[in-house]
């Protein structure tokens, strides 16, 4: 069996990777029998290239990413390199990033009402928040999702906002909403888990405001894991049997 080897961030938040785990547990009760295994780029344990190194033959790395920015385009390759470079009959495929996809839409939009907000609520401006990025497609991803958001709703307004790496801030889309006439703010997460950038993004949204948990555990995001993996395998074997 080929090991699904999902690989996060990483953070000195414990929460971060006990949140990554019960997403992986969700993974492996979609598949029973499936390897998986968690991995991270930094700030937590095991290491991707650790991982790596317990893989005898061939694994495909899925990056518990939601956009393809820096982690996605240099890190992950990197560690990936390394470790093909220490064992060079090692298989390794790396499959896409998680976003865009509209399952994890899907599961931030149901995070967001879980947490009591009513998407025909005119007086109230819904805040898309996300980590941000130097990467502007990764950026422009999340704003798309907003305006589809706004479109679907009777909201006074829905804003992308980035906790670092790019504007508007959550303060600056919270005065954009006020502006539109939003007396009330809500906070979706474009998250996968609890972190630093989470927290930062809540302290700024306000007391006020409601603030809906990170993706997490969701069942749609543990189904494009899945889904994410299987195009990468299957790649895999198409190029194995051309060879």
């Amino acid at each position: 069996m080929t090991p699904l080897v999902a690989v996060a961030h990483g953070s000195r938040d414990p929460r971060s990777a006990a949140s990554v785990s019960e997403l992986l547990d969700v993974v492996r009760r979609l598949r029973p029998g499936q390897d998986v295994r968690a991995a991270f780029l930094d700030l937590s344990a095991p290491r991707l290239g650790e991982v790596l190194r317990g893989v005898e033959r061939s694994a495909v790395v899925v990056p518990l990413l939601l956009g393809s920015a820096f982690h996605a385009r240099v890190d992950v390759p990197g560690a990936v390199a390394e470790a093909v470079a220490r064992q060079p009959l090692l298989d390794v495929r790396i499959a896409d990033v998680l976003g865009p996809d509209p399952r994890l839409e899907s599961a931030a939009w149901r995070r967001l009402l879980s947490s009591g907000v009513d998407p025909a609520d005119p007086e109230l401006g819904v805040v898309l928040a996300a980590a941000g990025s130097s990467h502007a497609p990764a950026n422009a991803a999340v704003a798309e999702v907003a305006r589809r958001w706004q479109r679907g709703s009777r909201w006074a307004g829905v804003e992308a906002a980035f906790a670092a790496s790019a504007q508007p801030d959550v303060p600056a889309a919270i005065e954009r909403l006020r502006a539109r006439g939003a007396r009330r703010i809500a906070v979706a997460s474009w998250f996968l888990a609890p972190g630093r950038l989470p927290d930062r993004v809540a302290e700024l949204a306000g007391p006020d405001a409601v603030v809906a948990p990170p993706l997490g555990d969701d069942v749609e995001v543990a189904e494009l894991v899945l889904h994410r993996f299987d195009a990468a395998l299957g790649a895999r074997l198409d190029s194995a049997r051309s060879a």
